[in-house]
């Protein structure tokens, strides 16, 4: 019984490795472009996650008294970022890390307890190479593409902000509650295709995670 567990595990492990490979690409393009961007001398901020992030393009402009990276790469789930961790996060020694992840994920059929598992790995990783490190888990947003799947993004908002009240060094940004009028989502704040942010989406991120930042 035992081999077979471990046997199932092992697959289970390596399709997940496999599937992940399609943004190597991706992921080797963002590590090029911080190789002469980043100043490992400098205290580092890592952004990473899904595309709500990779198409943040004016994050630095935005915090101009930091060095900051962004590792966003688009269409990730957390197992994903889970097995670029090296890549796109520990590589940077970063004294604070933003996560967006979970977005994708329930879009994908993924559930809220396997996020939360993928999500914890993440954590474990980052601060087993500096324990001091701080971790901003961001809220899965609502959109105008996902609203359908609105009860299960608020149930996973539940659960990041529960994990984040149990720990000093973790804490969640709730980009959910500033994106709604009346329970609804705003029509306003995205591109064409519904999921995007635009300028004015990301002026109401901007205004939730400074408070992370500036704390």
């Amino acid at each position: 019984m035992r081999k077979l567990v471990l046997s199932i595990f092992f697959v289970s492990a390596l399709a997940s490795g496999q599937d992940a490979l399609r943004f190597a690409n991706e992921v080797d393009a963002i590590q090029k472009k911080y190789d002469t961007l980043w100043d490992a001398s400098k205290e580092t901020i890592v952004f990473t996650g899904s595309s709500s992030i990779r198409m943040w393009q004016n994050l630095q402009d935005r915090f101009p008294k930091h060095q900051i990276i962004n590792s966003g790469f688009g269409g990730s789930q957390a197992s994903d970022l889970m097995y670029y961790i090296n890549e796109l996060v520990l590589d940077f020694k970063p004294k604070r890390v933003f996560i967006y992840e979970g977005d994708n994920d329930l879009a994908g059929g993924k559930k809220s307890k396997e996020i939360i598992n993928d999500i914890n790995t993440i954590v474990a990783k980052i601060r087993a190479l500096n324990p001091t490190t701080e971790i901003v888990l961001i809220a899965a947003k609502p959109s105008i593409a996902r609203w359908n799947l609105k009860r299960k993004y608020k149930q996973l908002n539940r659960r990041f902000k529960k994990m984040s009240a149990s720990n000093p060094q973790l804490s969640y940004a709730d980009v959910w509650q500033p994106m709604l009028t009346k329970r609804r989502v705003k029509q306003d704040i995205f591109i064409e295709d519904g999921l995007h942010m635009n300028a004015k989406g990301y002026e109401l991120w901007y205004e939730v995670i400074k408070e992370h930042i500036d704390k």
